[in-house]
Formats: C-alpha cells, structure tokens, sequence
C-alpha cells in the first residue's frame, strides 16, 4: 500500500481534504491533523475500517478509541444521553467545544464494540482544528481515531512523524502542519466525574462549568491495572515513549549529573532555554521554561528528533510550572519512562 500524502493547507487544500473524506467514506484510513496531536481516522460506524486503525498501530483491541464529530447531530449519533447528563454535556461542549476534551458518554447501538473495546461508554470529541472539522463534516460520518503512530510510541506532531510510524499501513495523511497543543485531549469520566488523562482542560476548569469535584486519576495509579480493566485510552503502561530511555530530573544540576553517567555521543537532552547540556552529544532546545504551552507543543516532536540522531538516554526536566498543561506534561513523562 502506497499511503497518499495529501495538502491540508495552501490552494490544494480543498481538494487534498475531499480526497480524505472520500477515503474515510469508502472504509480508508486517513491521518489528519487535530489541535492536539494528528489522529488515525476511519468510519467509526464501520468495525471493518475500524480494524484497519488496530493493525496499522499495532494496537491491542482492548484499548478503546475516541470518536471525533463536528456537530450536534453526529453526537446524538453515537451517544445516548440522559435527562440527566444532557444539561452537563451540553454545558461542557459550550465551553470547551471544538477544543481538546473527550468525554466519556454511553454509547448508541451504531457504535461498533471495535470502538469501545466493548465497554459502555464511548469517548467522543469535537476537534478545533479547522482541517479536522472540514474534513469529518465532508466525510459525513462520525470518525474514529487515535493517534497516529505505532502504539505507544510518541504522538505525532506532524505529517512526517505521522510517516514515519506509518507509510505504507494507512491510506493517506493529509498535512495541515505542525499542531498547536502537542499533547493529547483530556479524557472526562461525566458520570464517575473523573479525569483519566489530562490535557488543556483541567479539572478546576470542568468544575466550574458544572459544578461540584472533579477527580483525576493519576498515572501512578493505572500501573498496577489490568489493561482490559482501563476504561480510557491513553492509560496504563508504558506509554509515549522514544526508542530511547527518558531519565527525568528535577533541576540543572541533576540534569548535569545524569548526563555526566554516560558518554556523551548516547545521550541526549530536552533543554530549556538558558540551561546547560554538559557533555551531552545532543539537545534538542526545548523552549521556555515557564511555558507550559511551548513545552507542551513541543514535547512529543523533541524525543522524536533525539530518537532520529541515535541517542540511547534522554535526559528530561520535569516541568515545575503550574497549570494543566504542566499537569499533563508531568504526567506524560511519567508515563513515557517507565521500563
């Protein structure tokens, strides 16, 4: 399979994005760009094309997939909402939609159990970035996707990573360039009120449109869980991981120690901006280090270059900002060095 790298940007966009929504409408598969990372989509009412995601990723079948829409109607689609919940999904897509927040509804009986790994509840979302809504509103369908990238390797950030893990075992990646956020969407339990994976919308934040607590599951907490048990994507496990090995640090001087362990042409560092790398063979200038959101943007591209110049050690800062992107940046990296 020869996989079509189609314009999302410029004066061929247009055609670029029809060819994707027609690949997506036939039971293809198409990378496209959201604001968060660039997902692998597919029909998400068709388990045929939705197993192609599976064995593109090579993605075990109990880890479920998030479905993206571009209106109200496509969410009726695939969830059921109750008297109950329909005031707080409502209030939550006002504030947050299109944007990068999951929830976690119960699912409609078009929704194939591929999708959900056979749980209840399906995690939907409505994207922002404006290449993601044209082409799923031209596709006409809801469109499942997660990542696209090898299952558990880092994020995409751009078409070409997207290639990388992928040329060849998808359709077509439509290239909308680099994405804004760099980190995954927030995962929203609506009735259990809980965050099984942060991102730009924190907890504090859902609070204060609906009301009442809010609770986040922490990574540290998933580790000891059966992965069929997980009720989320993105939990569990070693995850968002290089090829290299992450050693994460606290400050300059732990950054210097590490570094220091091991000779300088297999190691490599994310550096804020103004730190010193020490004998390191490579660094990848990370940004701001009270930036959150640079970092963020970021991350996932900096460990893919590292891996790109044959490091074998990453040595990484964690982020002392506050906020939820530093929240989620902690917790990606706690995740992607886990061995």
């Amino acid at each position: 399979m020869k996989t079509e790298r189609l314009k999302g940007e410029g004066i061929l966009a247009s055609v670029g994005i029809a060819r994707a929504a027609e690949l997506l409408r036939s039971g293809g598969t198409v990378a496209f760009p959201t604001e968060t990372v660039y997902g692998l989509g597919a029909n998400a009412l068709d388990l045929e094309a939705v197993a192609k995601i599976f064995a593109a990723k090579e993605r075990p079948g109990w880890d479920p997939l998030i479905v993206h829409i571009s209106d109200k109607a496509m969410l009726e689609q695939v969830a059921v909402l109750s008297d109950e919940l329909k005031p707080q999904v409502n209030a939550l897509a006002a504030a947050f939609w299109p944007g990068p927040l999951t929830m976690l509804l119960p699912r409609s009986g078009v929704v194939p159990d591929g999708v959900t790994a056979g749980r209840p509840l399906v995690g939907v979302r409505m994207p922002s970035h404006p290449v993601a809504l044209d082409l799923i509103r031209r596709a006409g369908i809801p469109v499942a996707a997660p990542s696209a990238n090898r299952f558990s390797r880092p994020s995409p950030t751009t078409a070409s990573h997207v290639l990388a893990d992928l040329d060849g075992r998808i359709d077509a990646v439509l290239d909308g360039g680099q994405t804004t956020v760099g980190l995954e969407s927030t995962v929203f339990d609506l009735k259990a009120r809980v965050i099984y994976r942060p991102g730009a919308v924190s907890a504090a934040m859902i609070s204060g449109v609906i009301g009442g607590e809010v609770e986040t599951t922490h990574a540290s907490e998933q580790s000891s869980v059966e992965p069929q048990a997980l009720p989320s994507p993105g939990m569990g496990m070693r995850h968002y991981a290089p090829n290299a090995r992450i050693v994460r640090v606290n400050d300059q001087r732990e950054l210097l120690a590490e570094v220091a362990k091991f000779p300088p042409a297999e190691v490599g560092v994310m550096l804020p901006d103004g730190w010193d790398p020490g004998p390191a063979g490579v660094s990848f200038r990370w940004g701001p280090w009270e930036s959150p959101h640079v970092l963020a943007r970021l991350l996932y591209f900096g460990f893919r270059l590292l891996d790109d110049r044959g490091v074998n050690v990453i040595v990484c800062p964690v982020p002392t900002a506050e906020g939820p992107l530093a929240d989620a940046l902690r917790e990606r990296l706690e995740k992607s060095s886990r061995t």
